[in-house]
């Protein structure tokens, strides 16, 4: 063994839910069990309301008692895009050779049921793997994914076999991109939603669920011309100017009026979802080149929260009654720097990962009227002294006990919530349970399972009892109704 250091450990390289009945929206189900008790699917990113939150409400994991049961485990191909659970089956998108499959398993034990694949070469220039990156988006009859090269594939949940498909880059202007196509596309009744980031005006385009046909087109030039950026002259949009984004987008009431709100690389944008007509648009953009936007905004009555990484912060903006523009209520570059991971509103605070690096990683609780930060940890309250790397395993162990403990700096982490509690991964395969609670940090346990180990930057997923967890080459079922 040997003793540890700080750097070595830490730089290694909203609107809540309501209970419902039985809901048939845009073809998928939602589900409650016999009790009172919710039950739940989660056929798309981030969940039903697209906001990392779960509704069940007979769920109280605690991970001080002891790791969750493992129903299953299945070795699977690379990839950063979580699985999206409806009734009794999941949907994976990965990657394995040069091929990227779309592969239905049951949720009993992991078994594949159909599967569909197709070619793709694409290979990231920045070292990351060369997985889909995007969840597939499920109803009752129709399974939609999204790659990393672009290619947008609708295939049957009966059988897998092909209803329609776009390769994005060919029939769009799509300039050059960071990190491949990164942005889970959404559902609106007969519309898939897809920020496609194509120039001139096609950053974003609404699809026919039915066939595939385009409905509309809208944001780019069009929207960013002459934008004031706060920097001294209005912004001259080029023809290689990037459009895409690395958010996925969520529709929102607002007054009255339902906004479907993209956070594309220039800023916020707020279209009509039915039309993709414009209501307003707001600069909220990196001055660093090689920077993206990545997470969700979060809605909250009439305000709107933004944030990412790359010296940008956050900003909370309050829409007009109109629908038609924004206002700043505050800006700060440092309280909350969240780089890709969404984070999440709950009674008047935002609990979310900051930092744009590893060591930088904190989770922190910030108060959504003025931006102030409450508490932060970088996950691990203890003495370094007490802590050592076994040079055989390379495992962190307590020096006093040599027992083998969970690693204990979050990096830059994902929060999914289920009721006053939040399941938190850290990057290193961390996963804890914290308690929502605004006065403090307050942990009910953690845990480590050997296949999720880094990069784990796919969040938890919460759906009917179970707890889904994706590394680049495992995929686990938990069970959170056994503790």
């Amino acid at each position: 063994m040997t003793n540890i250091r700080l750097n070595e450990l830490k730089g290694i390289s909203i609107r809540q839910p309501a209970s419902l009945p039985l809901v048939l929206a845009a073809g998928v189900l939602f589900f409650l069990s016999s009790a009172s008790a919710a039950a739940e699917d989660w056929p798309w990113f981030l969940g039903p309301r697209h906001t990392g939150v779960s509704s069940e409400t007979d769920l109280q994991p605690d991970f001080s008692k002891g790791a969750p049961e493992v129903i299953w485990k299945q070795r699977v191909g690379t990839g950063y895009s979580a699985p999206s659970v409806l009734g009794e089956v999941l949907v994976i998108h990965h990657r394995e050779g040069d091929e990227e499959i779309v592969s239905c398993r049951k949720v009993a034990d992991g078994s594949e049921v159909w599967k569909y694949s197709y070619p793709t070469e694409y290979s990231d220039p920045y070292g990351y793997n060369n997985g889909p990156r995007c969840s597939p988006v499920l109803t009752a009859t129709r399974c939609m994914t999204l790659g990393a090269e672009g290619m947008l594939t609708c295939v049957s949940m009966t059988d897998g076999s092909l209803i329609w498909q776009h390769e994005l880059k060919k029939e769009f202007t799509l300039p050059e991109w960071f990190f491949g196509v990164g942005c889970s596309p959404i559902l609106d009744g007969n519309r898939l939603i897809v920020l496609v980031g194509g120039q001139p005006n096609s950053g974003v385009v609404a699809f026919n669920v039915e066939d595939g046909k385009v409905l509309w087109q809208s944001v780019g030039r069009d929207t960013w011309q002459g934008t004031d950026t706060g920097r001294g002259s209005p912004f001259e949009w080029s023809d290689d100017e990037m459009v895409i984004s690395y958010a996925s987008p969520i529709i929102s009431e607002i007054h009255g009026q339902r906004h479907l709100l993209c956070f594309v690389r220039q800023g916020l944008v707020s279209l009509d979802p039915e039309t993709g007509a414009e209501n307003f648009h707001f600069w909220f953009r990196p001055t660093v080149h090689e920077s993206v936007n990545a997470a969700v905004p979060i809605v909250v009555d009439d305000t709107i929260f933004l944030s990412a990484a790359y010296q940008l912060g956050s900003v909370l903006l309050k829409v007009a009654p109109d629908g038609k523009s924004v206002s700043t209520v505050w800006r700060d570059r440092s309280n909350m720097l969240a780089h890709w991971s969404t984070p999440i509103c709950v009674d008047g605070h935002i609990y979310g990962f900051t930092g744009r690096h590893e060591n930088e990683g904190e989770l922190r609780c910030i108060r959504l009227s003025d931006g102030k930060v409450i508490w932060k940890t970088d996950g691990y309250g203890g003495q370094l002294e007490d802590l050592a790397r076994d040079r055989a395993t390379g495992r962190i162990v307590e020096t006093k006990t040599g027992k083998e403990v969970p690693y204990p700096f979050y990096g830059r982490g994902s929060l999914t919530q289920l009721g006053d509690r939040f399941v938190a991964l850290g990057e290193r395969g961390t996963l804890s349970v914290v308690k929502v609670n605004p006065e403090k940090y307050e942990e009910l346990g953690r845990v480590t399972f050997n296949e999720i180990q880094y990069p784990a930057w796919t969040a938890p997923v919460i759906s009917n009892g179970r707890m889904y967890l994706r590394s680049e080459d495992w995929l686990m079922c938990l069970n959170l109704r056994r503790q």
